[in-house]
C-alpha cells in the first residue's frame, strides 16, 4: 500500500512539473514574481515528504484502531468478558474521530475521495476570496493610522537614528551613500534637458518679475553709502592713463572730424587744445574728490535710482531692455552653460572625500545625530515627521497596498498554491487526525462507561 501511494504521488508530481514547464515557456516576464508559488524548492520538497510521513502515521493509526475494533467485537461475541465491550467502544469512537478529522483536513485542500461535496476543496476554490479577506485584514489591522502611530512611537526612531548617526563611521557611510546617489542622479540626467529646464525657469522668473524697483533700491543704497565712488575713481584713473598713452590717437580723431576747408595747422591746434582739456578734466576728476563733475554724477545716479522706483516710463524702458537682453542667444547660451559648470563642480566635490561639500555634509550629520540623541525636543520632532509620513503613505495608498496582496494571491495557480500551503502546514494538520483518533477513543470510552454505569 505504501509503495502504491508513493508511485501515485510521484506520477501526480511529474504531471504538475510538466504543466509548470509548459506555463514557464509562455509566461510573461511579470510572472517571475509568482515563481515562489508555482515552483517547489528543495525545502518545500523536504516538507512535503514530512507531510507524507505524517499522513502514513495518521492512516496507520486509523487502521490500528480499526483492527482493534474488529478484534474487540470478536472477543465480545466470543464471551471474553466485559472489557471487550469497553475496548470496542473506544476503538469505534476513535475510528469516527479519525475519519471526521481526515475529512476536515482533506476538505481544506481537495474533494475527499474526489467527490465534489459542497464546502470542500476550500483553498483551491476559495483562493481569491481568501486573498481579498487577507488584504482586508491587513488593511484594517496593520495599515490603520492608530496602529502605525503606536508602533512607530514605541520604536523611538528619533533617538535610535540620532545615536546611530552620532557615530563617525556611520556618518561617513551615509555621506558616501549620499555622494554616490548624487553622482548617479547627475549622471542619469541629460544636460540638454536640464539646460532647457534651467534656461526656461530663469527666463520665466526674470520675465515675470519687474527688476526696475529692485535695481533702483540697490543703486540708491550704493550711492548713499558712497560705494560707487571707488568705481568712479577706477574709471577716471584708467581714462587719465589711457589719454596719456594715446595722445596721437586722440588728436588724429579730432583732426579727422574737422571740415575739409580748414587749414591743417588750425586742425592741429584744435586737436591739441581738445586733448589738453580732456587730460585736464580727467586729472582733476582723479585728484579732486569734490570735483563738480563727481557731484553731478552723484545727483544723476540719485535721480536715476528714484526714477527706477517711481517713474513709469523709466521702469517700462528697463523692462523692454531686460526682454531684449534675455532674448539674445548669447545670454541663453550663458544660462544653459551654467548648468554644465555647476554639475561638473558638484560631481567633482562628491567624488573627493576631502572636498568641502562632503566635509560639511559629514559634520552636519554628526551634529544632527548628536542633537537627536541628546535633545528630547528634536527626537519628538523627528518622530512626528516619521509618523506623519508613514500615516500619509498608509492612508493614501492603503487600497493599492491591499490590492497588491489581493491581486498577487489571485494570480497564483490554485493547484500550486494548494500544494505549497499543504507542504508548509500539512504536517501539523496531520496531528489533528492523530489527536482526533486518540481523543475520539477516550471520549468513546468515557461515554460508554457513563452510559453503562447509568444503565446498570
Amino acid at each position: 500500500m505504501c509503495g502504491i501511494t508513493k508511485r501515485v504521488e510521484r506520477m501526480e508530481r511529474t504531471k504538475v512539473e510538466e504543466k509548470d514547464g509548459v506555463r514557464g515557456q509562455h509566461a510573461p516576464r511579470g510572472a517571475v514574481t509568482n515563481r515562489a508559488m508555482t515552483t517547489f524548492s528543495p525545502a518545500d520538497e523536504e516538507k512535503q515528504r514530512g507531510v507524507r510521513r505524517m499522513k502514513l502515521t495518521a492512516t496507520g493509526l486509523l487502521l490500528f484502531v480499526a483492527v482493534v475494533y474488529v478484534l474487540a467485537k470478536w472477543a465480545q461475541n466470543s464471551g471474553a468478558g466485559p472489557w471487550a465491550a469497553y475496548v470496542a467502544a473506544a476503538a469505534e469512537a476513535g475510528m469516527v474521530g479519525a475519519l471526521a478529522d481526515w475529512f476536515a483536513v482533506t476538505a481544506l485542500f481537495r474533494h475527499p475521495l474526489g467527490i465534489p461535496i459542497p464546502h470542500t476543496a476550500i483553498i483551491p476554490t476559495k483562493k481569491d476570496q481568501l486573498g481579498v479577506s487577507l488584504g482586508e485584514f491587513v488593511g484594517e489591522n496593520f495599515l490603520s493610522e492608530d496602529v502605525v502611530r503606536q508602533r512607530l512611537r514605541t520604536v523611538g526612531i528619533g533617538s535610535r537614528l540620532g545615536a546611530w548617526l552620532a557615530v563617525p563611521e556611520h556618518a561617513d557611510r551615509v555621506t558616501a551613500e549620499l555622494s554616490t546617489a548624487l553622482r548617479g542622479a547627475l549622471t542619469v540626467l541629460r544636460d540638454s534637458d536640464v539646460q532647457a529646464v534651467v534656461g526656461e525657469a530663469i527666463t520665466r522668473r526674470a520675465g515675470a518679475q519687474e527688476i526696475g524697483p529692485g535695481i533702483g533700491k540697490m543703486l540708491e543704497k550704493v550711492v548713499a553709502d558712497g560705494g560707487h565712488k571707488r568705481v568712479v575713481d577706477l574709471v577716471v584713473t584708467r581714462a587719465h592713463d589711457w589719454l596719456v598713452l594715446h595722445r596721437d590717437e586722440v588728436m588724429d580723431a579730432v583732426e579727422g572730424g574737422a571740415p575739409g576747408w580748414t587749414p591743417r595747422f588750425v586742425d592741429r591746434k584744435v586737436g591739441e587744445r581738445v586733448y589738453k582739456e580732456l587730460l585736464r578734466f580727467a586729472t582733476e576728476m582723479r585728484d579732486m574728490p569734490a570735483h563738480p563733475a563727481r557731484g553731478a554724477l552723484d545727483r544723476f545716479l540719485t535721480d536715476f535710482a528714484s526714477d527706477l522706483q517711481s517713474d513709469t516710463d523709466t521702469r517700462a524702458r528697463i523692462e523692454r531692455l531686460k526682454g531684449e537682453v534675455l532674448g539674445r542667444g548669447e545670454v541663453q547660451d550663458l544660462i544653459a552653460s551654467a548648468w554644465t559648470a555647476v554639475r561638473s563642480m558638484i560631481v567633482a566635490a562628491a567624488e573627493d572625500e576631502r572636498s568641502e561639500l562632503r566635509l560639511r555634509v559629514r559634520a552636519s550629520l554628526l551634529s544632527l545625530g548628536s542633537r537627536m540623541a541628546a535633545e528630547r525636543k528634536v527626537q519628538d520632532k523627528v518622530d512626528q515627521w516619521v509618523e506623519d509620513a508613514a500615516v500619509y503613505v498608509v492612508t493614501t495608498y492603503r487600497k493599492e497596498i491591499t490590492s497588491l496582496i489581493t491581486d498577487t494571491v489571485a494570480s497564483w495557480d490554485a493547484e500550486h498554491t494548494t500544494r505549497k500551503i499543504e507542504a508548509n502546514i500539512g504536517r501539523d494538520l496531520q496531528f489533528i487526525r492523530i489527536n482526533g483518533t486518540v481523543v475520539g477513543s477516550l471520549a468513546g470510552l468515557l461515554i460508554y462507561t457513563v452510559s453503562h454505569a447509568l444503565g446498570a
